[in-house]
């Protein structure tokens, strides 16, 4: 089964992005050593890290399931600009990744995500995800709470609540667009939960989804409160597909 549809809502910087490419892996590394950090490690900004497919966490752990942290309970922080590179994060950090500003993360892979995997802050410009995969999200993997656009394409996710959620309830908001290419996605939740009445939208196109839907368009809000979920599906606007199999993939 395939959902299709004529009208992609992209950014050009997103539309340049959104190349195909085979190049996804869906066995996830095991790492030969563990490198534990006391505090969170930082990346500055416009510079790169090579984690060199060890395993990184945080000890002693600051994972307290789905409690809210902040930069302290992260694992990496990283400074507009910076890329982070072939890490796989352990189950003991609360928060993993933490983007000032827009950032790009090169075959990540989160072996068992706490509260969140990635959190991108930045006010603009876009952010990428290239390759990696994320398992055993309660809620969600990549958080989206500042502005601007994120790519994501070859990525893997299994057993996770949301993929990729837009903010709901932040106390700034924005329009933010997103898109996903080549991504298989396995028993998630959902693929991405957008605000519909705040101008979000996103595009997922090459893919495949199983077990889960593919949008969900809530009302956000700026005020704190929970946000109202008021469709699903992909509508045209605030979520297109395109080339999406649902089986058989």
């Amino acid at each position: 089964m395939f959902f299709r549809t004529t009208t992609l809502l992209a950014t050009a910087a997103l539309a340049a992005a959104a190349t195909t490419n085979t190049n996804l892996q869906t066995t996830f590394p095991t790492a030969s050593t563990t490198t534990n950090l006391a505090a969170a490690q930082t990346v500055t900004k416009s510079a790169s890290f090579d984690g060199e497919m060890l395993q990184w966490d945080r000890s002693p752990s600051t994972c307290h399931d789905q409690a809210e942290g902040g930069d302290q309970d992260a694992l990496f922080i990283l400074e507009d600009g910076a890329t982070l590179s072939n890490v796989i994060l352990g189950p003991n950090n609360g928060e993993g990744i933490h983007c000032k500003g827009s950032c790009t993360l090169n075959n990540i892979w989160w072996t068992d995500v706490c509260e969140d995997a990635a959190t991108f802050l930045q006010a603009s410009g876009t952010s990428y995800v290239n390759g990696g995969g994320a398992r055993n999200a309660s809620d969600k993997v990549l958080q989206h709470n500042g502005g601007g656009a994120m790519a994501v394409k070859n990525f893997f996710a299994s057993n996770v609540g949301k993929v990729y959620r837009s903010c709901g309830n932040c106390k700034t908001q924005h329009a933010r667009s997103s898109s996903f290419v080549n991504v298989r996605v396995e028993k998630a939740s959902v693929v991405a939960g957008v605000n519909a009445n705040l101008g979000d939208s996103t595009v997922i196109s090459d893919s495949c989804v199983l077990g889960s839907a593919v949008c969900w368009l809530y009302n956000g809000n700026s005020d704190g409160k929970e946000p109202t979920k008021v469709g699903s599906g992909p509508s045209g606007t605030a979520c297109a597909v395109s080339g999406v199999s649902t089986a058989g993939c």
